[in-house]
């Protein structure tokens, strides 16, 4: 229970309805949670707006509703009108859950690519540590091993508070938070300063409608992470993220391969283990190591010297930190799945042309004997990308298998075609089946000894998107049936 007014104090508002000084029990920004004395705020998302659900808001007992724009609901609510709602959210839930941020270790991670892989090293390092850790990411909310599934990289900040609240109730010390470049433009993590700050990367993506206008836009909003941090650790290799070091008020440290740098990996090799494909280097610089890892590339031995420029920043020591990384591996990042048949099988996320290009690279690495990728691309997406993702996959795939990814409210056949144009011109063998069971299937049957296949672009997650539903497909699963469906 707390005062609408008290509640406000942070926030430039107009009271267009009612008494500020009402009570209230509750915030919500979906208007099915609305509860008897709850304040709903009106969020305006790329389908839905939540202005539109106002009346509904109030007709299930919304005490008050903060708009930004003018609505018409009935006279009892009290109606707030803000500059932004997002904004105002966001002041609202740090007041509400009394500030959680300030209680806890904060150590924030942003860049195109590696959040999710780095993030996760850092949760699990701390834990073997012995600290209490929660993760909030792309894989949802971790706490032990209680995992929440979330839809956004970065929740909306009421999600976050709360979050934090219940970290901070458990007695927990640190979270781990991937910060996207929406979280930090929409206003998500307002109000939080994160002790260590992370910029791994930034290459282009999430560059149009409903994400940035343009790569300075982009980058903005990437580097506005180290404005809020007391300490940023950046990757010295990547200009972008050189240039956000400069702009930031923060102390600066660095990782990398090919400059000096307080983290260094040199003589680097790729490893060949009985149960996965790794990486090994000699960590130099502000400490000397050797570190083996349980996943492939070059961009899990940047995400590896993040992780541990993180941990070793906090006050663990470097001899206990490499001995831990050869066991950690990411689902979704590189994950190899065991089957029969003498062929490899991962499961990665890579969902654009840059991941792609990288995680086909890597594995060339290995010297497969065929390269087999499946994958598709998301639907309410940009077009460019599915072009450049078919170019990728024709150019560095010795066969594709073109399928549906999140078609979201596109016909997947209109996807695929887009995905088409692109691997056309690299005269790269190609099929395309829509059907993604079947895709994989179809893979599992064509491989053989010596082949890797990779199904790309779904990683971790467990559903497909179709007009607006989530249907369940875990591509784990899929896996399983094939090998009993086939006899294997």
């Amino acid at each position: 229970m707390a005062y609408l007014m008290d509640l406000l104090k942070n926030s430039s508002y107009l009271c267009l309805q009612g008494d500020i000084h009402c009570k209230v029990t509750h915030i919500c920004y979906d208007s099915r949670e609305v509860k008897k004395g709850s304040v709903f705020v009106c969020l305006k998302g790329s389908r839905r707006d939540g202005h539109d659900y106002a009346k509904e808001a109030v007709r299930h007992g919304a005490a008050a509703v903060i708009v930004q724009r003018n609505v018409v609901v009935e006279e009892r609510a009290v109606v707030i009108r803000v500059r932004n709602t997002r904004e105002t959210l966001a002041q609202m839930a740090n007041l509400y859950y009394a500030y959680p941020s300030r209680k806890l270790g904060m150590i924030g991670i942003t860049g195109t690519k590696g959040k999710t892989s780095t993030a996760y090293m850092v949760w699990q390092l701390l834990r073997l540590a012995g600290f209490q850790v929660g993760l909030i990411g792309t894989l949802g909310l971790q706490m032990e091993d209680e995992l929440t599934p979330f839809y956004n990289t970065t929740p909306e900040s009421l999600l976050i508070q709360q979050s934090l609240r219940k970290m901070v109730d458990l007695g927990y010390d640190f979270c781990v938070m991937e910060v996207s470049s929406q979280g930090l433009k929409t206003h998500r993590v307002d109000g939080i300063t994160y002790d260590i700050g992370v910029f791994t990367n930034l290459s282009p993506d999430h560059i149009g409608p409903g994400e940035h206008k343009n790569m300075e836009e982009y980058f903005a909003c990437k580097a506005d992470l180290l404005k809020r941090s007391r300490i940023g650790i950046v990757n010295a290799d990547d200009a972008y993220a050189r240039r956000a070091a400069k702009q930031g008020k923060c102390s600066i440290r660095s990782y990398g391969v090919g400059v000096p740098c307080g983290y260094r990996a040199e003589d680097i090799a790729y490893e060949t283990y009985p149960d996965c494909l790794g990486m090994s280097y000699q960590l130099s610089g502000a400490v000397h190591e050797r570190i083996e890892l349980g996943m492939p590339g070059m961009f899990s031995v940047y995400n590896s010297l993040a992780a541990l420029a993180v941990c070793h920043t906090v006050g663990i020591p470097m001899s206990a930190l490499g001995k831990q990384l050869r066991n950690i591996k990411v689902r979704g990042r590189s994950e190899e799945v065991r089957v029969p048949g003498g062929y490899r099988l991962m499961i990665d996320y890579a969902h654009n042309a840059v991941s792609l290009k990288s995680l086909l690279l890597t594995l060339r690495k290995y010297q497969p004997r065929r390269l087999i990728t499946i994958f598709g691309c998301g639907g309410n997406r940009s077009k460019l990308r599915r072009i450049q993702m078919g170019e990728v996959a024709g150019t560095y795939s010795d066969y594709t298998i073109i399928t549906s990814d999140n078609p979201r409210y596109e016909p997947p056949e209109e996807i695929i075609s887009h995905i088409i144009e692109g691997i056309e011109p690299t005269k790269g063998a190609y099929l395309a089946i829509t059907d993604r069971k079947e895709a994989i299937a179809y893979a599992m049957n064509y491989a053989a000894e010596g082949d890797f296949v990779v199904l790309a672009g779904k990683g971790h997650e467990d559903y497909q998107e179709i007009n607006g539903a989530f249907y369940p497909m875990n591509e784990r699963n899929i896996i399983d049936e094939i090998i009993r469906q086939y006899h294997y």
